[in-house]
């Protein structure tokens, strides 16, 4: 089938992206608005999920518009998502019962510091492949009902639902209420971030449950992540009545979209955090060195697949950190020249732990650090730290991977780069050169979008197959790295000094 167009929702931390793409996956019609974050205490992370939603009823409408395509003439929705952030709402009203709380929010750290102490991690990672870390989902969960007036005798009853943004979004595109026959769904990938779901058995885990004391009444129908989930109500999607047949979180949609289809491919996504993503095919490849064990997709009717992630906290949120807490850069765009503008680092680095350090590190208790500054110090210096930091936490996510799959980077196995910042050739160069492996960028770079829109393609035949998708893969540039090995060496031994400097710095008030 060629005809029509598919959709893609791209729901991200801070903002939401809808794309129109038609059969050759070029882009139609596009349209983009911003999410307000809510930082009620320190550490403290929340989304309005209402305000979210009606974000993407707007923005599906802008579009197509921008297309110039009709509702009727899309043949598919994917949807593509934030993943770890917690939902909780009515099921009779459709409204949340609490803000979101985001997965950069650290208030569960103390329960996950309990767990451990517990001696339960362990077991915790074989079944889910994730770590206590209050990243996940599962202990966000568990804060609301333990913390919100009457939430868990609602949520064991019946009338609350939990959900990851995509399940929201899901349950607002087929009706917004349970009257109106809204499905409560998600997928494998999304489930598998949750410190639920068993990612061997491809279910929720009663014993988790139980660790958690997460009442399973509120748990969505786990399905592939490219199937037939729901059909839009046309009350919610412009009149028309299309099948929403493509769910994945944003990393792995993207890891789909980069066509990393075979064992060892690699992907980063540098967007508010970097999340690096290796297929490692129909086996879940257990981590010794920080890393996550997870789903990387499933199609309907084939078995799942999985993959090794490095997710790293904040990439591009660096940046707009210092737009917008410091002030000393009034765009992203700027860092680039500022970076150029000298030739080296000068011996300043800033560790960006500003919600704690994410893989392979996981400490909760980091926080952001900012090393060698001297009088001669300037924003060069500071934006400069910015990019270079993005290259040195993914330096250390892949020589994680290299160490745990046996399988490593090389001139004929590139990383393939995406997300806002991978138009930043600065970096692109500097990652190069502190992995000492080229670095490729694609045509198309909004990866994560095309990566859902692929899925719901393939579950409904608007694409044949995955070798399709594959040959639409097109390279936009190749970046070669050009520094010498012992200068490598220096600049990442440094980076790990200023790592340990970061490390455990509210652990003592905690």
């Amino acid at each position: 089938m060629s005809d029509g167009v598919v959709l893609a929702i791209d729901q991200g931390t801070t903002g939401t992206t809808v794309l129109v793409f038609d059969h050759a996956a070029t882009i139609r019609g596009r349209a983009y608005g911003e999410v307000t974050q809510h930082y009620p205490r320190p550490g403290w992370v929340e989304h309005d999920a209402e305000e979210i939603w009606r974000g993407v009823r707007m923005l599906v409408g802008a579009a197509l518009a921008d297309a110039g395509v009709r509702p009727a003439e899309v043949r598919a929705v994917g949807i593509t998502n934030q993943r770890e952030t917690t939902v909780l709402w009515d099921r009779e009203t459709g409204r949340p019962v609490h803000h979101a709380i985001v997965w950069q929010d650290r208030r569960t750290a103390p329960l996950c510091e309990e767990l451990k102490a517990a001696g339960r991690e362990d077991d915790v990672r074989r079944r889910t492949g994730l770590v206590l870390d209050p990243y996940f989902s599962g202990t966000k969960l568990r804060w609301l009902l333990d913390n919100v007036d009457g939430l868990r005798a609602r949520a064991e009853g019946g009338e609350l639902a939990f959900g990851t943004i995509d399940a929201w979004l899901l349950w607002q595109l087929s009706g917004g209420t349970a009257a109106a026959g809204a499905v409560h769904g998600t997928d494998v990938t999304n489930a598998s971030r949750t410190l639920l779901f068993d990612i061997g058995a491809l279910r929720w885990d009663p014993a988790l449950l139980d660790l958690l004391g997460i009442p399973a009444a509120v748990l969505p129908t786990v399905r592939p992540s490219a199937t037939l989930h729901a059909r839009t109500n046309p009350d919610a999607f412009l009149g028309a009545e299309v099948p929403v047949a493509g769910i994945a979180g944003d990393q792995h949609a993207a890891l789909f979209g980069q066509a990393c289809f075979q064992e060892g491919m690699v992907k980063n996504t540098y967007g508010t955090g970097a999340f690096l993503m290796m297929h490692t095919g129909a086996r879940p490849v257990p981590s010794r060195h920080g890393l996550l064990t997870t789903l990387a997709w499933q199609i309907d009717g084939e078995p799942a697949e999985y993959a090794l992630e490095g997710s790293i906290f904040v990439a591009g949120a660096a940046v707009q950190w210092l737009r917008d807490g410091l002030g000393v850069i009034e765009s992203a765009a700027e860092t680039e020249a500022l970076a150029t503008s000298l030739s080296s680092n000068e011996g300043v680095y800033f560790v960006p732990a500003l919600t704690g350090l994410g893989a392979p590190h996981w400490d909760p208790y980091a926080r952001g650090t900012l090393l060698g500054l001297t009088r001669g110090s300037t924003k060069a210096h500071l934006a400069r730290a910015a990019l270079e930091s993005m290259a040195y936490q993914t330096a250390d996510v892949v020589s994680a991977m290299g160490n745990d799959a046996g399988l490593t980077l090389h001139a004929d196995r590139p990383l393939r780069a995406d997300g806002g910042a991978a138009v930043n050739a600065f970096l692109m160069q500097f990652q190069a050169d502190v992995l000492g492996v080229p670095v490729e960028v694609p045509r198309v770079s909004e990866t994560t979008a095309l990566g859902a829109a692929y899925l719901a393609g393939l579950a409904t035949g608007f694409w044949k197959d995955r070798a399709e998708l594959a040959s639409r893969w097109q390279l936009a540039r190749r970046y070669e790295p050009r520094l010498g090995e012992s200068e490598r060496r220096r600049l990442t031994t440094r980076w790990l000094r200023a790592v340990e400097r970061a490390r455990s710095w509210e652990q003592e008030d905690a």
